[in-house]
């Protein structure tokens, strides 16, 4: 059975993912929420996601980043961490994945996701058919909106880990899955 909301793997954050092992096993793009997926919401872009982006490169990665923010938001970030960008991507709408792949010349076996959301990140993700990986939110301040999706979230989370109990981690088997 497919399940839409669930994630392909988990990490603590994005800056623990094993990205040099998922290059050797033919990822090539890498497709980033930017809010609490990189920096806490509304954060400029740190050093620490700097360094992510220059490492990213430095493995082969090409990388877009997807928001549904508006373009200055996202324009700046992405300029600081030289990433190409989709603003007001209406995630979890395919248009924004599907756009984000054409940028990078990628596709659905060679690119995966990277997000803090089950609702918009994941969800998107899994209709176009790419893998993702869930990383926990940083920052636990966030909007009303944000807050009550997350409260479904822990509902579908609770039998997601169950599902992992019982069946394991299929993609990668690398990761805390």
């Amino acid at each position: 059975m497919k399940h839409y909301l669930y994630p392909d793997a988990t990490a603590k954050s994005s800056y623990d993912i094993p990205y040099e092992e998922l290059y050797k096993l033919g990822y090539r793009g890498v497709i980033y929420d930017i809010d609490n997926t990189l920096v806490p919401h509304g954060a400029p872009a740190d050093d620490r996601a700097i360094a992510l982006f220059k490492r990213l490169k430095s493995i082969g990665f090409d990388t877009v980043l997807i928001s549904n923010n508006k373009e200055p938001r996202v324009r700046t970030f992405a300029d600081a961490v030289g990433s190409r960008y989709i603003y007001k991507a209406n995630k979890p709408m395919k248009k924004g994945y599907l756009s984000a792949m054409k940028l990078m010349n990628t596709n659905d076996t060679n690119t995966f996701f990277v997000g803090d959301q089950l609702f918009t990140d994941v969800w998107g993700a899994k209709r176009v058919g790419i893998k993702s990986y869930l990383v926990d939110q940083i920052d636990k301040k966030e909007e009303i909106q944000i807050v009550i999706k997350r409260r479904i979230e822990w509902i579908v989370l609770f039998f997601y880990k169950r599902y992992i109990k019982k069946n394991g981690c299929k993609w990668p088997d690398i990761g805390r899955n």
